[in-house]
């Protein structure tokens, strides 16, 4: 369990600046940036920071 923390650890703050990359797209991309923030997730290694990254944008676009 101490690996998944310290993992956590060193990439959180990578996540939160991607997760405010991705979010930055949503007014440019208008309707298509759902399908666009998914494909980019997607394309994210390892899926343990593909997950971080998601959590904080979903925390993020609950903030707003």
């Amino acid at each position: 369990m101490a690996g998944r923390a310290e993992f956590h650890q060193q990439h959180l703050e990578r996540a939160r600046a991607e997760a405010q990359r991705l979010l930055a797209e949503r007014p440019r991309l208008g309707g298509a940036w759902l399908n666009w923030v998914a494909a980019e997730l997607y394309q994210l290694a390892p899926p343990a920071y593909a997950n971080m990254v998601r959590r904080e944008l979903e925390q993020a676009a609950s903030d707003e």
